[in-house]
């Protein structure tokens, strides 16, 4: 089978607007990268894409991490996406770089921290935590969180604590869908003072995400991620923003779907952090007063401080 694979520097980034990075699994793709290209050559056409391979399969002798599939079209990034249940490489951004973690055609509006948590939540830790809490999560899986997964959150609803599940991944300003009206969302905010975020720093949008250690990219191919949690197995929460009953398009092949949504805040980070991540880290609450004091409604700005280097730890990554 032909294999188009086009040297980035000569990629004509005028005529290929939308690229998708896509991480190769440690045991290459088998028969699934012939299944893609026979997919990109039925649906896409061969004048539509183009393949660079630039970082864990062999090609030539070498062998790579990552491969850049270059569109003149997002749906056709999109429909691809749909169609296959690739893992992204997300990391090196160019003017014209798109994923579903920044949506096509998308200019970063705020730093990409921390796309993947790690939570053990258990309902009976909950109920200790906050007397009266209604579960109406259900029983809750454990384990790590990506965008668009559902995890579960604490929020305050008619009066009282209330533990519930939505999808990580808020609202898109508009401008930053896609052509064909998906908006895969944003996982965290920073920039507190945009119009788009002012509307739900309320406190009836407040809300806490449990977590038990969350990761960030060491830098260099392969460097796999460091993890932080708190020390002494302490319950920490990330200061979260959840908005209900939401309509959007995440998936061109679900249509328009209705979820409650969350992400949460970032911040400067601190010492532990920096050194992998020197522009941010999630905003982290430990104290239960911290807690009330966020789901109450407390000023977003004066919550978006770092934890103390001692209240937080790197950790070898989890096996």
């Amino acid at each position: 089978m032909s294999r188009r694979s086009t040297p980035q520097a000569k990629i004509d980034e005028a005529a290929w607007p939308v690229r998708i990075r896509i991480a190769v699994p440690d045991m290459g793709f088998g028969r699934q990268l012939d299944q893609i290209y026979a997919w990109l050559n039925e649906h896409v056409g061969r004048s539509e894409y183009a393949l660079h391979a630039d970082g864990g399969f062999v090609i030539g002798g070498e062998r790579l991490d990552r491969m850049a599939i270059y569109f003149r079209r997002a749906d056709h990034a999109e429909a691809l996406l749909d169609a296959f249940p690739l893992s992204l490489a997300d990391g090196t951004m160019s003017p014209t770089y798109s994923s579903p973690a920044l949506p096509f055609g998308r200019r970063i509006e705020d730093e990409i921290v921390c796309n993947l948590y790690n939570q053990t939540t258990a309902v009976e830790a909950m109920r200790r935590l906050f007397p009266g809490i209604s579960n109406r999560a259900g029983n809750i899986e454990t384990g790590d969180v990506y965008p668009d997964r559902t995890a579960p959150i604490v929020t305050v609803q008619d009066g009282g604590p209330v533990l519930a599940l939505a999808r990580w991944g808020l609202p898109s300003p508009p401008q930053y869908h896609s052509p064909s009206g998906i908006d895969r969302g944003v996982t965290n905010v920073r920039h507190v003072g945009s119009p788009h975020w002012r509307r739900w720093l309320g406190p009836d949008h407040r809300c806490l995400v449990p977590f038990d250690r969350f990761a960030e990219p060491r830098g260099g191919k392969g460097a796999g991620n460091a993890w932080f949690q708190v020390p002494g197995g302490r319950q920490a929460f990330f200061a979260g923003i959840w908005v209900p009953r939401w309509t959007s398009i995440r998936k061109l092949r679900d249509g328009e779907t209705t979820d409650d949504l969350f992400g949460f805040l970032t911040c400067p980070p601190n010492g532990v952090v920096a050194p992998i991540h020197p522009k941010a880290m999630p905003v982290v609450l430990v104290e239960p007063d911290e807690w009330q004091a966020w789901l109450q409604g407390a000023p977003a700005v004066e919550c978006q401080r770092p934890l103390p280097d001692e209240a937080l730890e790197l950790i070898e990554e989890p096996r």
